[in-house]
């Protein structure tokens, strides 16, 4: 095949020079976006004419015949002799229209082209990464909900510490990969600029629209400097740099997990479709999908630090080196989102040893810390407390008993303050109990963590606030606060906003259709215009296909109204994530409850919603019901959901 560039010289490249410039073997992978940039490309060229509109068609049609082809066998494409994927592309576009195609590059570099694609493949790759990072936090969560009350030790150094439950453990997890969400979407916003019409470094010089050809790719905006946007790989950087340190968080969690399924610890077993045997030790069960992960690690730190030395040094603008970014940064993701998907089906086949952890969790004199600050409650300060606590310590080891079998004279020898009541103070329930403080263990402050709310501390255990008692339905509620976070990720990810005024008419259609239907309240375009702040809205490439509302009562009452999905875009999604992202915006405005009168209650159900009497609804609730048709006929199931 020959190059792309082949004019300027008399010879051939020499076959090694050939195999050694190649980048076919890696950057096939853009083939999809080098098709989807040649498309928008060609609408430009005929806004400026350069092309006919007979022509564009043409070529719009053979290069959707191509990706349709290349989507089929993408083997094709290693079998080609093309330098790269854009040399690939252009040869079989001039094969299926002939010299047409050549018209096709006009104005147009392989370096804006190539810095195009990979741009819209870092944005595509980003959005399925997003997702499994919420998959990966949802699992944690289901693993923290089934485990709230499972007792373990926790360790600074190695060393016991502190009791906590299993289910504090995941939620540090879930925070963990919540801020690496956060930065992915920073990045994303980053590089949310389209580079095309930037030409080799000068820009085009035909009189292209590059507002109107960001959009038509999908982008944000173009970008504002030509020299910066054919040589910028920032978004390489940051990509790998969110990927490392998701990475981490990753290989600290696996690490966890090792030790907590060794025979030292035995807290967990791991499933065996997450393990292996040994070769020669027949009683074997390795932790090799943990220990793959904790490998993986080096392996994409490495991506990172190989890239930065490769941008380093480079002049403006384009220079061949910048061929390095793709092969380490595919590798990269590649292995961060394969990762993430195995830490989640780790997750779902554990099985905890609860007595075991227990039994971990009571040793070591974790309940040391408990005793030192019951004496503190004694008006002794602190160091004191401290330096008498140890030499109970000392006194129990020598002695292998626990500080809780220690007797009250005994006791006493140490501290002349120390009462029976000492002895409340020593259980694990009340080690628990008493870290009632944001960001503590106990199963209380948990729930207030999740809610970035403070709370007082309290000063004295409360007997009845320990694990597995009455404040399990608090815990309950910390869990459903931290779904509520997990599901307006999911949400953002299918793209659910506030409403605009540029809204109101897409709004209004939906709403129509519903209401034409019997299904909803009917709503005037008025109507709507006046409460579109009430209104959020499902997006589906630019298309608003979903709207749903928060009617918010003088009470403090809130109704979720006016839901519906465009027919063509029901059962993706976006229905269960305009009501996520209602709940929220409930949240938020701390409400307490959310009704909605429905005639589909099981949909609602599964969002945590319970059936309520009608006869319980305010009566502002009832009037509003006199514009619906079936008032005389009325079906519809009222529900609730409890916020707090």
């Amino acid at each position: 095949m020959a190059a792309l560039w082949g004019g300027r010289f008399t010879e051939a490249a020499d076959d090694r020079f050939k195999k050694f410039n190649d980048s076919l073997r890696f950057d096939y992978r853009l083939a999809k976006q080098d098709i989807i940039g040649s498309i928008s490309w060609s609408r430009a060229l005929e806004q400026v004419n350069v092309l006919s509109s007979q022509e564009q068609k043409s070529l719009e049609s053979a290069l959707n015949e191509l990706a349709e082809e290349v989507a089929a066998d993408p083997q094709q494409i290693l079998q080609s002799d093309a330098e790269d994927i854009h040399s690939f592309v252009e040869s079989k576009l001039i094969e299926k229209v002939g010299d047409l195609g050549k018209k096709l590059h006009t104005g147009r570099s392989r370096n804006d082209q190539v810095a195009t694609d990979l741009k819209l493949w870092c944005k595509e790759q980003s959005a399925e990464l997003c997702e499994l990072i919420v998959r990966l936090q949802q699992a944690l969560l289901d693993v923290a909900q089934r485990e709230q009350s499972t007792v373990m030790p926790g360790y600074t150094h190695l060393q016991r510490a502190q009791p906590i439950s299993f289910g504090h453990w995941c939620l540090a997890y879930v925070e963990m990969f919540d801020r690496d969400l956060s930065r992915m979407r920073d990045t994303t916003e980053r590089l949310d600029r389209c580079p095309l019409g930037s030409g080799a470094l000068a820009g085009t010089a035909y009189p292209i629209d590059r507002h109107a050809l960001a959009r038509d790719l999908g982008f944000k905006q173009a970008t504002q400097n030509s020299l910066d946007a054919v040589s910028d790989r920032d978004h390489v950087v940051e990509l790998l740099a969110d990927a490392s340190m998701s990475m981490m968080h990753l290989s600290r969690m696996a690490e966890d997990l090792i030790f907590y399924n060794s025979g030292e610890a035995g807290f967990i077993e791991l499933a065996d479709n997450v393990t292996s045997g040994s070769s020669l030790m027949p009683q074997k069960k390795n932790p090799d999908a943990l220990e793959l992960i904790r490998g993986k690690t080096g392996r994409v730190f490495g991506s990172l630090s190989g890239i930065m030395m490769t941008l380093k040094a480079l002049p403006l603008a384009y220079n061949k080196d910048m061929q390095e970014d793709k092969e380490g940064l595919f590798d990269a993701l590649d292995n961060w989102g394969d990762c993430l998907e195995m830490m989640a089906m780790v997750l779902d086949g554990l099985k905890t040893n609860k007595p075991r952890m227990l039994a971990a969790a009571q040793q070591g004199y974790a309940n040391a810390t408990e005793l030192a600050d019951y004496l503190v409650s004694k008006d002794i300060p602190f160091r004191e407390a401290h330096h008498i606590v140890g030499e109970v310590v000392v006194s129990a080891i020598s002695r292998q008993v626990a500080l809780e079998d220690f007797t009250l004279e005994q006791l006493k020898e140490f501290s002349s303050v120390i009462e029976s009541d000492v002895y409340q103070h020593l259980t694990i329930d009340a080690c628990l109990a008493k870290r009632e403080v944001l960001g503590g263990t106990s199963l209380t402050s948990v729930m207030s963590a999740l809610e970035e709310q403070r709370i007082d501390v309290k000063q004295e255990p409360v007997a009845a606030e320990v694990v597995g008692s009455t404040t399990e339905g608090q815990v309950q509620n910390a869990m459903g606060t931290m779904q509520l976070r997990i599901n307006a990720h999911k949400a953002e990810l299918l793209n659910v906003r506030h409403a605009k005024l540029s809204d109101v008419d897409d709004i209004t259609k939906i709403v129509n259709y519903w209401s034409d239907a019997g299904e909803t309240l009917p709503r005037s375009r008025f109507d709507v215009l006046n409460s579109i702040l009430d209104f959020s809205v499902a997006v589906n490439e630019d298309e608003i296909v979903g709207c749903a509302s928060l009617y918010i009562y003088g009470t403090g009452l809130a109704e979720i109204r006016s839901v519906g999905i465009n027919p063509e875009h029901q059962g993706a999604g976006q229905g269960r994530a305009l009501i996520d992202h209602m709940l929220l915006r409930a949240q938020e405005l701390e409400l307490e409850r959310v009704i909605v009168l429905t005639r589909v209650p099981d949909f609602f159900a599964k969002h945590g919603f319970t059936e309520l009497e009608k006869e319980l609804l305010p009566e502002k609730v009832i009037k509003d019901c006199e514009g619906c048709p079936k008032k005389e006929a009325c079906d519809e199931i009222a529900m609730e959901f409890q916020i707090q």
